[in-house]
């Protein structure tokens, strides 16, 4: 797990280094800060309402066909299935790009009511929406590495994608050089230019036909025999990851539209780039235990695959609790760093610390389970878990304690702490049943299949 992990465990640093980044650039805009961190933290679960269908579905599809497929020793069915899925992200993306590109004025108008906020959302959102094939091919690279067990290699394109981001945000944002000061805008086209820039190196580096997983033209070309498969392991995950999408937007649409709503949301938007730091270590060591789950169920190596389970579980928990016992502690420099002139979203933001922090180490439980049913290809316990987690209990229970109770934002936090409290818990339970241990490949000697391989 660690050495699988580690690489993943800076990719994901850089990725939160940069979202720091580019929070506390946008944090010392000479005006209006506080609107445009409002304004990018409603745009987000939009974004990944609209990709997280067809990005849930191909990595899911991806990482446990090709995990699976390379540890039974087949891997020319490994590379099939990534080209098969490469397709369906690439045109998936231009259609998804228009879409949202044509849906932002009406889905920002229901989600916030302050006409400063909602101008932001709305500059941003189309932006990233014109880029946003750019934003979902690397998922399916990211994947398909990971898979092999190959996780430095995207950490190094990623370094520089998000390196070259990092580094041309404050010129695009806050108008450095020749550059005019651009907000949200600048924030936007950084963020595409370095995706764009991540993409083309990812295409060239599958371009070259020595590695194990490569550009087949042949399978490039969509077959119904294995998409059928792609879709039984893939469509769970797509269906949990755009519900919950969707919860997180009707969440947004909560806060804002609280007594002190634009505080809320910018408090909420630096939180949540600080908690982030949490989920580095435990995103990493989740994609190696993925992986090895994946690997173990297609070598029928079930022994090895119960023990990482156990293992794992444990490893995400304990370190989850020491994790969140530090940003609890440094909460108030971390949150000054991008809230130095809005003392109200400070507040705010402090506040969300402090009630969500009792919950998190709960997430390891539910993290864990996701990342073992991912391997095991078997997505529909995850499906339910993150419906249960976001509709059946965080939704609700914030709206109780925020709305009904009057409690405000206090009130939000809280019932967001206790929907991790009980997922947690419940995600214990489906670990402790069968429904993962069996692999996805394990009948797949159809004829049609290994024949369209052949081809």
């Amino acid at each position: 797990m660690v050495r699988i992990g580690v690489p993943a465990v800076f990719s994901s640093l850089i990725a939160t280094l940069y979202n720091l980044a580019d929070a506390a650039w946008i944090g010392r805009l000479p005006q209006g800060a506080e609107a445009v961190l409002a304004g990018i933290q409603v745009s987000w679960p939009f974004i990944w309402f609209i990709v997280s269908f067809v990005a849930a579905f191909a990595g899911a599809a991806v990482t446990a066909l090709v995990a699976q497929y390379i540890g039974a020793g087949r891997p020319k069915q490994a590379n099939f299935a990534m080209n098969q899925l490469f397709t369906v992200s690439l045109i998936s993306g231009f259609v998804l790009g228009a879409v949202g590109f044509f849906l932002t004025r009406p889905i920002v108008s229901l989600l916030v009511s302050d006409p400063a906020i909602a101008v932001q959302a709305g500059a941003y959102l189309r932006v990233i929406f014109l880029g946003l094939p750019t934003m979902m091919l690397p998922g399916v690279f990211y994947s398909a590495y990971s898979a092999t067990g190959n996780t430095l290699t995207p950490l190094l394109v990623n370094l520089i994608g998000t390196g070259l981001n990092a580094v041309i945000d404050p010129f695009f944002i806050l108008g450095w050089g020749p550059l005019p000061q651009m907000g949200i805008l600048g924030a936007a086209y950084a963020t595409v230019f370095g995706q764009g820039v991540a993409t083309i190196i990812f295409l060239f580096l599958f371009s070259r036909r020595k590695q194990m997983l490569h550009f087949d033209r042949s399978a490039l070309q969509l077959q119904w025999q294995w998409m059928s498969k792609a879709i039984r392991i893939g469509f769970p995950a797509a269906i949990g990851s755009s519900t919950v999408a969707l919860g997180f937007v009707v969440l947004m649409g909560i806060i804002g539209r609280l007594d002190n709503g634009a505080a809320a949301l910018a408090g909420y938007g630096a939180a949540d780039r600080i908690f982030g730091f949490l989920f580095i270590a435990t995103n990493g060591l989740g994609l190696g235990l993925t992986t090895i789950i994946g690997q173990a169920l297609g070598a029928q190596m079930m022994d090895r695959a119960r023990l990482v389970m156990k293992k794992g579980v444990t490893a995400l928990f304990l370190i989850l609790i020491v994790e969140t016992l530090v940003v609890w502690l440094a909460r108030r420099p971390l949150l000054a760093i991008f809230l130095p002139n809005s003392p109200d979203a400070f507040h705010a933001g402090s506040r969300f610390i402090e009630l969500f922090a009792a919950g998190m180490p709960f997430l390891g439980a539910f993290f864990s389970a996701e990342a073992i049913y991912r391997g095991s290809g078997h997505n529909k316990p995850v499906m339910w878990l993150g419906l249960l987690r976001l509709w059946g209990l965080r939704l609700p229970l914030s709206w109780l304690f925020g709305v009904v109770l009057a409690l405000g934002s206090d009130g939000v936090w809280i019932g967001m702490s206790l929907s991790n409290v009980i997922s947690g818990i419940v995600a214990v339970f489906f670990l402790l049943s069968r429904s993962w241990q069996r692999s996805v490949i394990e009948s797949d000697h159809d004829e049609s299949i290994e024949d369209s391989v052949e081809a």
